[in-house]
C-alpha cells in the first residue's frame, strides 16, 4: 500500500483542529437539557454500560504504520475484554490497517487521538452476507464495523476511522476537476462507453446496469450474489437488531457507501462526532437511521456526499413486512456543510416515522435543507415532525421541500432535468400509498436559495397538515403548493427574485397569515386547481393580498377568500 506524505499531514491536521472543534462542542453540550421542549413524551435515551475492564490494542501485536493489517489484533483484543464480560479497547495513536471489525456485546472501542484507523481496500477480506442496503433485503459484502443482535456498544476517543471508500465507489467525470479525474483513471479501473464515469472495475460497472439503483432484484442466491461481489460496496458502520449504542467523539469518513448505519437499534445516542465524505462521493450518506426507536443526534457536524442526517424505516414491501417505524428522535445543535439533505426523512420510509424533534441546526450550502421525500410504492406514514430554529445559507435548490415523486436522484439534477413533476391523475390508496401529516416547521432562516419552499403531495394522499411559521427567506424562487390539504403559512417574510411568489395548485384548508413579500405584481400570488377549495388569504394593515393575487378560471368560484 503506497503512502502519501502530503496526505497523512493534511490526516494529522484534521484530527487536531477536529478534536480542538469536538472539546469545545462537549463544553458548551453541557449548558442545555438535551430532552427541554421536546413536543411528544419520550423516556430518556438509555446509554450503554460498559465494565471497566481495558486492553490496549498494541498489547495484542498491533503493527502501526498502516502496512500490516491488524485484524487479528482487533479480533484478539475484543475477545480478551468479551472473555471477561465486556469492557474498553484502547486504539492508541497510530496508523492501523484492518480488515472488518465484528464487535461483541458491553464493548467500546476507544480511538484516541492521533490514531487513525484504515479498513484495508482489499474487497476479498469482505465476504458478502445476508443484510439490509436501501431498505430491501439483499446480499452485500459485510461492513468494516459490523455487529448484529448485541447490547452495549460505544464508540468514544476523537481518533479517525476510515473507510478506505475511494476504491469501491463509482465516480462521475463532472463532479471532479481535470487533475483529480486522469489521477482517479490512472487509479485502474474502467470507464463507461461515453467515459463520462469511473468505475473500480468491469464486474462493477456491468452489475450496476442491473440494479434498481444500487440493490440488484434479479438475483437470489447467495452464488448468484457472489458473482458481482465488487459491485455490492457496504456501509461502513452497520449495527443492526441492538440496543444502547453510543457514539461520542470520533471522526468517521470516506466510507464505501453510506457512512454510519444503526438498523433497528433502541436507545441510539450520535454526539459530538464528525462524519464526513467527498462530495462527490455517490451514496455517501452521513447518518442514515432506520427503524430506531428513541434517538439522540446532537453536537456533531457533516460534510458528505449524499443525505447528511436521515431518517428511513425500509423500503416497499421489505419495509412494510419489516414493521418497525423509526420514532421518538431528537436532532439537536448540528452543523451540515455540504449534502444533498441537511436533515431529510426518506426516501425509504415504509414502515413509517413519528415523533421527531428537530431544533437549532445549520446547513452551509447543503442542496436542500428540509428534505421530505418518498413516491407510491412505499406506503408508510410521516407524522408528528416539530422543526425549529434552522439557519441556512447557499442552498442550491430547495430550502424546505417535500417531493412524493421522489426517483433516486438529487433535486438539484432533477431540477436540471426540467424539474418536478406539477401533478398527475390520482390513483387507488392502498398500503402503498405513502403519508406525510402533521408536521410543524418554524424559526427559519433562509440565506440563499433556489427555491425557499417546495410542497408537494400526491392528488390522491395530499400533504396534511403542514404549518410553516416564522419565516424569513432570500430566494430565486418562493413557494410552490402542490396537492396539499390544511397547509398553514403565518408571520413570514420573503425576499424572491421571481415576480410570482407563491404558486398553489390543487390545494384546500390553506391560510396566508401575515405573509410578506417584494414582489408588486399582480400574479404574485397564484391559485390554480380544480380541486382547489376554502383558501384563505389574511391581509395585514400595510399589505394587501388581494390586489396580488390571481385566481385561475378552473378554480371553483368562492374557492379563495380575503
Amino acid at each position: 500500500m503506497k503512502t502519501n506524505p502530503i496526505h497523512f499531514l493534511r490526516i494529522a491536521l484534521a484530527i487536531v483542529i477536529t478534536s480542538c472543534a469536538q472539546n469545545s462542542i462537549a463544553q458548551n453540550s453541557k449548558s442545555y437539557d438535551t430532552y427541554k421542549n421536546i413536543e411528544f413524551k419520550m423516556a430518556k435515551v438509555k446509554e450503554p454500560v460498559i465494565p471497566k475492564n481495558s486492553v490496549n490494542l498494541k498489547d495484542f501485536g498491533a503493527v502501526n504504520g498502516g502496512y500490516v493489517l491488524n485484524t487479528k489484533a482487533f479480533a484478539d483484543a475484543i475477545n480478551a475484554v468479551s472473555k471477561k464480560g465486556g469492557g474498553k479497547v484502547i486504539i492508541p495513536p497510530g496508523i492501523w490497517l484492518t480488515g472488518p471489525i465484528l464487535l461483541k456485546s458491553n464493548l467500546e472501542l476507544h480511538a484516541e487521538t492521533g490514531a487513525l484507523i484504515i479498513f484495508s481496500p482489499d474487497k476479498s477480506l469482505y465476504p458478502i452476507i445476508e443484510t439490509s442496503f436501501e431498505g430491501l433485503n439483499t446480499w452485500r459484502c459485510i461492513s468494516p464495523i459490523y455487529g448484529k443482535n448485541l447490547e452495549n456498544i460505544a464508540f468514544t476517543g476523537n481518533g479517525v476511522w476510515d473507510g478506505s471508500g475511494e476504491v469501491w465507489r463509482q465516480v462521475k467525470k463532472s463532479k471532479l476537476t481535470d487533475s483529480q479525474w486522469k489521477k482517479v483513471i490512472a487509479s485502474g479501473g474502467v470507464l463507461n462507453k461515453d467515459k463520462t464515469s469511473w468505475y473500480p472495475s468491469e464486474t462493477f460497472m456491468n452489475a450496476s446496469k442491473g440494479a434498481d439503483q444500487n440493490v440488484r432484484l434479479d438475483l437470489k442466491t447467495k452464488e448468484e450474489f457472489e458473482t458481482i461481489h465488487d459491485f455490492l460496496r457496504p456501509v461502513m458502520v452497520s449495527i443492526q437488531n441492538s440496543k444502547r449504542v453510543l457514539f461520542d467523539g470520533p471522526v468517521f469518513q470516506n466510507s464505501p457507501a453510506w457512512n454510519i448505519h444503526p438498523l433497528m437499534v433502541e436507545d441510539l445516542i450520535v454526539r459530538n462526532v464528525t462524519v464526513r465524505n467527498p462530495w462527490y462521493s455517490q451514496n455517501g450518506d452521513g447518518l442514515d437511521v432506520e427503524s430506531c426507536k428513541n434517538v439522540i443526534i446532537e453536537n456533531s457536524s457533516f460534510d458528505v456526499g449524499d443525505d447528511a442526517i436521515c431518517i428511513k424505516s425500509g423500503k416497499d414491501k421489505d419495509g412494510r413486512d419489516r414493521g418497525v417505524p423509526c420514532e421518538n428522535i431528537i436532532i439537536k445543535n448540528n452543523i451540515v456543510y455540504h449534502g444533498h439533505g441537511g436533515v431529510t426523512v426518506g426516501s425509504e420510509m415504509s414502515s413509517g416515522v413519528k415523533n421527531m424533534h428537530v431544533s437549532n441546526c445549520t446547513f452551509m450550502g447543503t442542496d436542500v435543507g428540509l428534505r421530505f421525500k418518498s413516491n407510491r410504492g412505499r406506503g408508510g406514514v410521516v407524522e408528528n415532525i416539530f422543526i425549529s430554529d434552522i439557519y441556512m445559507t447557499d442552498i442550491p435548490s430547495q430550502a424546505i421541500s417535500f417531493n412524493l415523486y421522489y426517483g433516486g436522484k438529487s433535486i438539484e439534477e432533477t431540477l436540471a432535468e426540467g424539474g418536478n413533476t406539477l401533478s398527475s391523475k390520482a390513483m387507488p390508496v392502498n398500503e402503498e400509498t405513502p403519508q406525510f401529516k402533521n408536521i410543524s416547521i418554524k424559526n427559519v432562516t433562509i440565506k440563499g436559495a433556489q427555491q425557499a419552499v417546495f410542497l408537494q403531495g400526491l392528488p390522491e394522499m395530499n400533504l396534511e397538515n403542514i404549518e410553516i411559521s416564522n419565516l424569513t427567506g432570500n430566494a430565486k424562487k418562493g413557494f410552490s403548493i402542490i396537492d396539499a390539504n390544511g397547509i398553514k403559512i403565518s408571520n413570514a417574510k420573503l425576499d424572491i427574485e421571481e415576480t410570482t411568489v407563491f404558486e398553489i395548485y390543487n390545494t384546500k384548508n390553506m391560510s396566508l397569515k401575515n405573509v410578506e413579500f417584494n414582489s408588486t405584481s399582480p400574479k404574485a400570488i397564484t391559485v390554480n386547481g380544480e380541486n382547489s377549495q376554502n383558501i384563505e388569504f389574511v391581509s395585514s394593515a400595510n399589505f394587501n393580498l388581494a390586489n396580488k393575487t390571481t385566481v385561475g378560471e378552473t378554480v371553483p368560484k368562492g374557492a379563495v377568500k380575503f
